[in-house]
């Protein structure tokens, strides 16, 4: 560590050198895509000997930063704030001398900050509730958590996204806690697992193996799983690793997804087709209730299957249509008030009126 360049560059910003700082060589955060450090702390880059290598660290740092964010460009006795978002170079002599100071984030914006503040709710001195939750009690509310991130996806809603997604994380965190208390794992070892897996999954990425597309992808994909299946010695199949808790729609698109990928598929749309035709005439010709909701069971199974082959996601297409029946029926309630009436009062072409308006409107 060059001692006397630390002393030289904040004598210069005419600030104390801070108790902890992020010491990176330019070209170590340019050559990533993240930067790779928690952005609560300041961070000091050095050499930043070019507006190429300036341009890179600009477009990293715009990953975690804001583009108003204040950064310090200090070359000898020199020294500029210039905003992130507006970096300009051209009064710099730019050396290898050049360093770039990054003051750091709000407290609370790394993952280390959030990791602490958990494990301070479980603490002796934490919050009475959080120190009595265990794995099963979060159960429900992570499964809560969960669909609350997917309506908020569904609504396109970014501000509500960002929150559920944070609702999100702290039941993995607070899970992977009372883990560590209990000498299972913790947070860093479900990060390490998930890191090994995404790279051992993806050789295409970050190994030599030459993938074409997407469909190469995913048919690799399920041989590198059915390896890792092969080693667990579980007797666990293709299947097996699809949680029965998924609602129904997803749960079985992803079983004709995994089966389709190892090649159980037909070969064509029109199979497809002809299927639900078929399905379509045994729930016709059902004898009793089991068979008709066996029949309409294998209907719905098939009707996935033609959204599989169009690409459409059946679970979030349902959806869609649930909302879209929800509102335009609020509107035929609507209607009925402005009436001064029930909705129970309206004939049925009085409703379907103003269910055609809700179309309109919409």
């Amino acid at each position: 560590m060059d001692f006397a360049l630390l002393s030289s560059v904040f004598d210069t910003l005419r600030i104390p050198p801070p108790s902890r700082l992020i010491l990176l060589e330019a070209p170590t955060l340019a050559s990533a895509h993240v930067p790779p450090y928690p952005p609560d702390l300041p961070a000091l880059l050095t050499g930043v000997d070019s507006l190429e290598l300036a341009a890179h660290l600009r477009e990293v740092l715009l990953t975690i930063y804001p583009r108003e964010h204040e950064i310090n460009l200090v070359e000898g006795q020199k020294s500029k704030v210039e905003r992130l978002g507006d970096l300009q170079l051209s009064t710099f002599d730019l050396s290898h001398s050049t360093c770039m100071y990054i003051p750091p984030l709000a407290e609370g914006t790394a993952f280390e900050s959030f990791q602490e503040i958990v494990a301070h709710l479980r603490a002796p001195d934490g919050c009475p509730w959080d120190r009595e939750q265990t794995h099963e009690t979060l159960r429900k509310h992570l499964l809560e958590e969960a669909y609350e991130a997917i309506s908020a996806i569904d609504s396109g809603d970014f501000a509500a996204m960002r929150e559920e997604f944070g609702d999100l994380l702290l039941q993995v965190v607070l899970q992977s806690q009372i883990a560590n208390e209990e000498g299972q794992f913790n947070v860093n070892q479900v990060i390490h697992g998930i890191h090994a897996k995404i790279v051992r999954r993806h050789p295409h990425v970050f190994g030599d193996l030459k993938l074409d597309g997407v469909d190469g992808v995913l048919a690799n994909w399920e041989k590198l799983k059915e390896k890792e299946r092969g080693k667990k010695q579980d007797g666990k199949g293709l299947l097996d690793g699809v949680p029965l808790a998924l609602p129904a729609l997803s749960q079985a698109q992803e079983y004709q997804e995994r089966a389709a990928r190892v090649g159980f598929d037909w070969t064509e749309i029109e199979g497809v087709l002809d299927k639900i035709a078929e399905e379509i005439e045994e729930v016709r010709q059902a004898a009793n209730g089991a068979e008709l909701a066996a029949e309409l069971g294998d209907l719905l199974f098939a009707l996935v299957n033609l959204a599989r082959w169009k690409k459409v996601d059946a679970e979030s297409a349902l959806r869609a249509t649930n909302m879209k029946f929800k509102q335009r029926f609020g509107y035929v309630e609507q209607g009925a008030k402005k009436q001064g009436r029930n909705l129970s009062e309206l004939t049925l072409d009085e409703m379907e009126s103003l269910w055609q308006e809700a179309k309109t409107t919409e």
